[in-house]
């Protein structure tokens, strides 16, 4: 079964409404039947057991992204001379020549004039079908006043994807979607935490893994809410963001950084619908969200002095809604445990503290990140330098980065002890810190 199918099953059944509604002819209904193909578009329909209308609904939003000139060549069967014919519906795009359908198209091609059975296929985009639970399909929201039916019919980018090539391709950063794919080549070893920072981390781990058979298994689904929030407090480059990575590359899961730059707005209702978009596209699609450096979205609210403190608590109290709507995982990072405000602390399931490393872990970091196919000078001894200067992780790989570019400019095949005494005292700088005398 192709898409020639699909398209051959749709035209059909175009035809007999109109045949029916503007000419008068009894024909039989087509009926669609399944077969053995293995495409995405079928295995989906399988799957989830669509009805014949959802087919037709889920081919109606696909059809201007594979034929866009069905629509209008059916049509001009009936007017040859032109004419305009409200009754199905669709509008044209700004860029897109054909017709692209809304909610009065299908409710004309499945229901025709039949008003009980108009309201029956409205049904198929409520909030509560499965076309909304998961994200496939939705009605473009339409100016105020007008009719919602009259909204287009939206298929998800992703969908969109997945039935023409066979795979989703990843959202990508924009203000549409404020948020980046972040990906790590990094292991569980190459992580260095204190043991009950990692243990708490381990738990994230198999909320991912058994969660969803823990709710089906033992019908915990009725009691327990959805998704899981956690909260990962402590100093830059102490590993928040690394442990966010790794739990995705672990289980399977992408992880989306959130960039608050494109999600917070100084203008009124902006920043409640920028979360709304994030929240509505992660909605059923088992990411991992990573609200970095969280504090200047979900900081503590104030008291109401004037109307931007008043929208300002409103942002906050519509996250903290939504994110406790969301089914998924949801990491926050803060620098400072109190500048998050309570009322998300108190709904978090999980608050791990990130710590600076101590002696014993900054030795284990230095002997990880070191290339072992590296030469060091002599006087080079990782463990000393681990007991004289306070460095996190991420600064050890800063530090080792610069000295391996002067290593390379000198043409040597050896990290010298001078470079790498350079490599931390800019750290050091850079973070305002005064260097301890060796």
């Amino acid at each position: 079964m192709s898409f020639s199918f699909y398209l051959s099953f749709l035209d059909r059944y175009i035809h007999f409404r109109l045949d029916k509604e503007l000419r008068g002819f009894d024909t039989e209904m087509p009926a669609f039947e399944n077969d053995t193909d293995n495409s995405k578009l079928t295995l989906f329909i399988k799957r989830y057991g669509l009805t014949q209308h959802e087919i037709i609904v889920l081919l109606l939003a696909l059809v201007p992204h594979i034929s866009p000139g069905l629509f209008s060549d059916i049509i001009s069967e009936y007017l040859p001379d032109g004419g305009d014919f409200p009754a199905f519906g669709g509008v044209k795009g700004k860029n897109h020549r054909g017709i692209i359908p809304t909610g009065e198209t299908a409710l004309f091609i499945l229901a025709g004039n039949d008003t009980e059975k108009r309201v029956e296929v409205a049904g198929i985009f409520d909030n509560d079908h499965l076309f909304s639970r998961k994200s496939v399909l939705y009605l473009e929201p339409v100016t105020e006043g007008e009719p919602k039916m009259s909204g287009k019919i939206i298929l998800d980018d992703e969908y969109v994807d997945l039935f023409t090539s066979g795979k989703i391709s990843k959202p990508r950063l924009s203000s549409d979607f404020p948020a980046q794919l972040i990906t790590t080549e990094q292991k569980w070893e190459d992580l260095v935490l204190r043991k009950k920072t990692m243990d708490e981390v381990k738990e994230i781990e198999t909320w991912l893994k058994f969660n969803e058979k823990l709710m089906g298994e033992w019908d915990l689904h009725r009691m327990v809410k959805p998704g899981y929030r956690v909260l990962f407090h402590g100093p830059s480059g102490t590993g928040k963001t690394l442990t966010a990575s790794l739990l995705g590359k672990y289980t399977g899961r992408d992880v989306f950084r959130i960039d608050l730059s494109l999600v917070v707005s100084k203008y009124i209702g902006e920043t409640e619908k920028n979360l709304s978009r994030l929240f509505d596209k992660a909605s059923n699609k088992d990411w991992i969200l990573v609200f970095d450096e969280a504090d200047s979205i979900f900081g503590k609210r104030t008291g109401v002095r004037d109307a931007h403190d008043k929208y300002a608590n409103q942002e906050t109290s519509y996250l903290l809604q939504r994110m406790e709507a969301h089914a998924g995982l949801v990491i926050l990072t803060s620098n400072m445990k109190s500048n998050i405000d309570p009322a998300f602390t108190r709904r978090f399931n999980s608050i791990i503290e990130f710590e600076n490393p101590d002696v014993d872990e900054r030795v284990k970091l230095w002997e990880n990140y070191f290339p072992d196919n590296v030469k060091k000078d002599e006087r080079i001894l990782l463990k000393d330098i681990a007991a004289k200067y306070e460095l996190t992780g991420a600064n050890i790989v800063n530090i080792l980065h610069y000295v391996g570019l002067q290593t390379m400019r000198k043409g040597s095949d050896t990290v010298s002890h001078e470079d790498l005494m350079r490599g931390i005292k800019k750290e050091f700088r850079k973070e305002g810190k005064m260097i301890r005398s060796q």
